[in-house]
């Protein structure tokens, strides 16, 4: 079996030098290194270092040096093609198929690295000669200083179809055609396919030229050229400055990605290192897996016109299949018709950075962008809207992560288009009357001993039915959590169950009914999670099989709302009862009659639920 440079590249890109060696050598970090005791000879002294971002590891004490591949040749004493089985296994790479021209290919790579380096020093060396003067003039008007440009090995390719050609006549035009620096007609001689433009070379993770970007001097069209995909360049799974952006994302814990190849460039001479740039196509799959592997959220930082935010929205809805628990993309919005170069050349790096402040998480920019796509006056209108909403949610491979969204988009669909119910005012924080007559003082507020009444007169009617539905519908629990933690339920059982139901679902937001009520059947609480789901015995919309689940949400929280309200309403009616009956006035007969009504009040709103649960059973029948 023949292994490309490519690949084995690819697998040392992957592979995280430092998680290896630390599983056999105890490592503590040095600056952007990590050091310990060499595993190849007898020392006390740290003298092995690993470097992450140079890909090796070193020992100044008995040189001993190599990659990953090394690491399991040298300190396992694996054979190479077993050590690279084991990496690529623990990469999730698959090992190439057998292929008789496999070593032809790979002595050719090397030839065309070669020949990459060989036209990106010609290309410098043109951009510092007479006929680079106009690519010169056209980097100081852009703002490139000549150390950016030589950072970046910045060149320029003469408007000649032959004078590259001519230049690198050794290695053949087969070569310089596989490598994609000639252009191939048949019946016609090849010919150099940048002309007239600004090269930016293109490199691999370990900095070696393997494509081009060229951007035209003067007017035409292709205002940008790139390299077509060849042996060494695949244009889906390359990020433009990877290489030396990925020491500085290291450093600073993010990676901004941006369309062009000018704005990673004005970033980085602003001091913004760690920005990288797809190649002229939205972001890929492989592309976003390779930035994850820099940074769990990525910064999307595209330009500020109608097409640099489609390009960032596609790049949200590519993600969503891919994302895991804490990998996902943030979005920054910049000013309409400008994009990064803009902004840092005008305002400066303090500018970007107070940008980057105001970053949007992806579920903001879906939403948003969803929100935003047609009007939503009319129910179809909503449901399309809600339709689309579970549409990007379900398209999320990971579980846990689509519950999440599932569950945040319920959220946000209810608090926009759910009507605010009028909250219950408990009576003694009502206003003084301000009717005819004389002025009476507010109702006081009820003794401790009056509000034990209330806590012992908790509907134990209404709170079996709250049970049952939070049992039944466990996800709705989180909204009510601040009330919910508040109530005490008077009975043992049903308080235990009680505090059971909301712990479990607390702790894994996307329980559904079927599994907590499993749970709570290992837990000892089957017979009364039984007892409780039996439709039949309770007249609530949210106790019932297959209710219409929006008005399963609404009953839910009028009925909590009533059991909440409840206990204040019984204290300040038990506390207005023994103020009457210690002396019987006026004051104290109206302060217990308003109780009283109170009491009726939510009698009534509870009689409105059951009403209405009986007529929707009538007009439809559901199955429990």
């Amino acid at each position: 079996m023949t292994l490309t440079p490519a690949f084995l590249d690819e697998l040392r890109a992957r592979t995280s030098l430092t998680t290896l060696v630390a599983k056999t050598v105890k490592l503590t970090k040095a600056g952007r290194e990590s050091k310990g005791c060499c595993p190849f000879h007898q020392e006390k002294t740290p003298s092995f270092y690993v470097n992450d971002d140079k890909g090796f590891y070193h020992c100044f004490g008995c040189s001993a040096h190599g990659d990953a591949i090394r690491w399991l040749t040298d300190q396992r004493g694996l054979p190479f093609i077993d050590a690279v089985k084991e990496l690529a296994q623990a990469a999730g790479m698959e090992m190439p198929a057998l292929d008789r021209q496999a070593a032809e290919k790979q002595e050719a790579a090397r030839g065309l690295h070669d020949v990459m380096a060989d036209a990106a020093a010609w290309f410098t060396d043109q951009l510092g000669g007479i006929a680079g003067a106009e690519a010169r003039a056209l980097l100081e008007k852009r703002g490139v200083t000549p150390k950016t440009a030589r950072d970046f090995a910045l060149g320029f390719a003469p408007d000649s179809r032959g004078k590259l050609k001519a230049a690198l006549s050794g290695a053949g035009d087969a070569m310089l055609v596989e490598a994609g620096m000639l252009i191939q007609v048949e019946g016609k001689e090849p010919y150099d396919r940048f002309r007239g433009r600004l090269m930016i070379p293109i490199r691999d993770p370990r900095g070696r030229t393997i494509a081009f970007g060229g951007r035209i001097i003067g007017d035409g069209e292709p205002k940008y050229l790139n390299s077509p995909d060849t042996p060494l360049f695949d244009k889906g799974r390359t990020l433009y400055n990877l290489d030396c952006a990925a020491p500085a994302v290291r450093k600073s814990g993010r990676v901004l990605v941006v369309e062009g190849y000018m704005d990673v460039i004005a970033l980085a001479q602003a001091g913004i290192a760690e920005a990288v740039a797809p190649l002229g196509t939205a972001l890929t799959e492989a592309q976003l897996e390779r930035l994850w592997r820099l940074a769990d959220v990525p910064i999307l930082c595209f330009d500020g016109d109608s097409a640099g935010q489609k390009a960032a929205l596609r790049a949200a809805h590519r993600a969503l299949p891919l994302l895991t628990p804490g990998k996902s993309l943030a979005f920054v919005t910049l000013p309409e018709g400008q994009d990064p170069d803009d902004l840092v050349r005008a305002k400066g790096a303090a500018a970007f950075e107070a940008l980057l402040a105001t970053r949007e998480p992806l579920v903001d920019r879906l939403w948003s962008a969803e929100l935003a796509a047609e009007t939503l006056d009319t129910p179809e209108q909503r449901a399309g809207f809600k339709q689309r909403l579970a549409e990007l949610a379900g398209g999320i491979a990971d579980t846990s992560v689509r519950a999440e969204y599932q569950s945040e988009f319920r959220q946000r669909f209810a608090d926009r288009f759910t009507p605010a119910r009028k909250p219950f005012v408990p009576f003694e924080k009502r206003p003084p009357w301000q009717g005819k007559g004389q002025w009476k003082p507010p109702i006081t507020s009820p003794s401790s001993a009056a509000k034990a009444v209330g806590v012992a007169g908790i509907d134990p009617l209404l709170s079996k039915a709250v049970l049952a539905g939070l049992i039944r519908h466990p996800v709705e629990i989180a909204r009510h959590m601040e009330v919910l933690g508040s109530l005490r339920l008077a009975d043992g059982a049903l308080g235990r169950l009680f505090e059971a139901v909301v712990d479990l679902a607390l702790e894994d937001r996307a329980l559904d009914s079927a599994r907590l009520v499993t749970i709570l059947s290992r837990s000892g609480f089957d017979a009364i999670a039984t007892e409780l789901l039996r439709a039949d015995s309770m007249p609530y919309s949210f106790t019932q099989g297959s209710a219409d689940p929006s008005r399963v949400r609404e009953d839910l929280d009028e009925a909590i709302a009533v059991l909440a309200a409840r206990p204040e309403v019984d204290a300040a009616l038990a506390h207005a009862t023994a103020a009457m009956q210690a002396d019987f006035t006026a004051e104290a007969f109206e302060r217990q009659i308003a109780a009283v009504r109170e009491q009726q009040a939510l009698a009534l709103r509870l009689a409105n639920l059951v009403q209405a649960n009986e007529d929707a059973r009538a007009s439809g029948p559901e199955d429990n």
